[in-house]
């Protein structure tokens, strides 16, 4: 780009131009943008979702070493991934996210491919998430494991959670607050009546085997900060507590730990009533997540309009709600597509994409320091170039085991949505030329400056 042979002004800099339809509803946005309680619980969601699935990492690796890999993965992965988003979210506060940040980083093809393997990776994970909040359903209502039930369950879930993720931004914000609280309950309540049955020595049992909203953000330059740093400090908590009152309370084989063993664990600590509540606070935590996971994929297809990437037409928000309509509806209709998908080809698939956008994405991030050292950020990891290159190969280790575990199916699945993410780009480089659609005028300034 010529951008990279001149020195670039302040202005220059800042975020990409707002796409007409957006700037008509910036009064709107003002009055509805989320605040720091609401953000905290989405952030909590879209990476977490309490300590539900925990369990078979004290099943493979035995407790000690669950205890650990809980205290010391936040620290390698949890907390530079944090970093990276609270400083690059503050210099560049916009929709789309890692989508603005690879365009302005590598140009207009990487921010393409980076907003299709994110929007990819976390739409398939919402069709794991509803296939898992169906199982926790069903130990409560078992009718729903005949194949019929299921699957009316799974479209009825999948349209009535879409269509309030189209109610707005801010409803789903205090959606997440109250399921979070729901959803942690049990826990809470549970480990407190552990309290007096735990005894330590179990701890140290080795055993016997060895994210795009930033633009619908109040004040991001403050908020984002302050709530990434909060949800590291939650889900560290979230995970730890529970997990460390069970083992110390409950004597059982490793081979018990199993997926949902916490449920079972409640009852043996206190009172079935209780096992219960776990197995409706897990449902409800992949409710939460399904919400927050895709409004980051709608925001992140309307912040892509915005750049040019995609036609204008992505970008149009509803009268009503001013949410972007269109990411949703095209969301909806390949979640239940892929809702008929083996759910470990679904999960695979999804980690998959999700290292090849974050093996980019911290790429975009060590090049922007490197390209752009003077760019104001709010915000700013307190280290030089070599500290945040040593920061990012850390967790970048962990994306690449991923990436060569993988099975031939799920490199077959993902590298063909990978080629499709690249063919899509030159598709809308010819729909540009052509005028077969309406793009944003960002995306002229981005073609010549390439």
């Amino acid at each position: 780009m010529k951008s990279r042979h001149r020195a670039p002004s302040q202005q220059q800099q800042q975020l990409p131009k707002i796409s007409t339809t957006t700037k008509t509803m910036v009064k709107k946005k003002k009055k509805q943008q989320l605040t720091l309680l609401p953000l905290i619980f989405i952030i909590y969601f879209q990476v977490a979702g309490g300590p539900y699935g925990e369990e078979p990492a004290v099943q493979a690796a035995g407790p000690l070493y669950a205890i650990l890999g809980f205290l010391i993965f936040p620290f390698v992965w949890s907390v530079p991934e944090a970093l990276i988003t609270a400083e690059l979210s503050t210099a560049y506060p916009g929709n789309g996210g890692f989508v603005i940040w690879a365009h302005r980083a590598f140009g207009l093809f990487c921010g393409s491919l980076m907003g299709c393997l994110k929007f990819l990776s976390t739409v398939i994970n919402v069709v794991a998430l509803l296939v898992l909040c169906v199982d926790y359903l069903n130990k409560v209502i078992p009718a729903l494991e005949s194949d019929w039930p299921r699957t009316i369950s799974i479209w009825g879930l999948t349209l009535f959670l879409s269509f309030l993720n189209y109610t707005g931004l801010v409803i789903v914000g205090y959606l997440s607050v109250l399921l979070g609280i729901l959803s942690l309950s049990p826990f809470i309540i549970m480990s407190i009546l552990a309290i007096p049955k735990i005894q330590p020595r179990r701890w140290i049992t080795t055993g016997d085997s060895v994210s795009t909203i930033a633009g619908e953000v109040e004040k991001p330059a403050e908020t984002f900060p302050l709530a990434l740093l909060i949800t590291v400090i939650v889900n560290c908590l979230s995970y730890l507590i529970p997990l460390l009152a069970v083992i110390g309370a409950v004597s059982v084989e490793q081979s018990a730990w199993g997926f949902g063993f916490h449920a079972t664990a409640a009852e043996l600590i206190c009172v079935k009533w209780l096992k219960y509540c776990l197995e409706i606070g897990s449902a409800l935590s992949t409710v939460g997540m399904f919400e927050a996971q895709l409004s980051s994929s709608v925001y992140q297809l309307l912040g892509m309009a915005d750049l040019g990437i995609l036609p204008k037409f992505f970008a149009l928000r509803s009268n009503r709600f001013n949410t972007p309509w269109v990411g949703i509806l095209l969301s909806t209709a390949i979640i239940l597509g892929c809702s008929y998908m083996d759910f470990a080809n679904i999960i695979s698939s999804a980690n998959l994409l999700y290292s090849l956008g974050m093996l980019l994405e911290f790429a975009t991030f060590l090049w922007l320091r490197r390209k752009l050292p003077e760019q104001k950020r709010p915000y700013k990891v307190p280290m030089r170039l070599p500290g945040l290159i040593v920061m990012c190969l850390i967790p970048s280790g962990f994306l690449v085991i991923i990436l060569v575990v993988a099975t031939k199916t799920v490199l077959l699945v993902s590298g063909l949505m990978t080629l499709g993410a690249i063919g899509g780009y030159f598709l809308m480089k010819i729909c540009k030329v052509k005028k077969l659609c309406l793009f944003s005028s960002e995306s002229s300034a981005v073609d010549e400056d390439e």
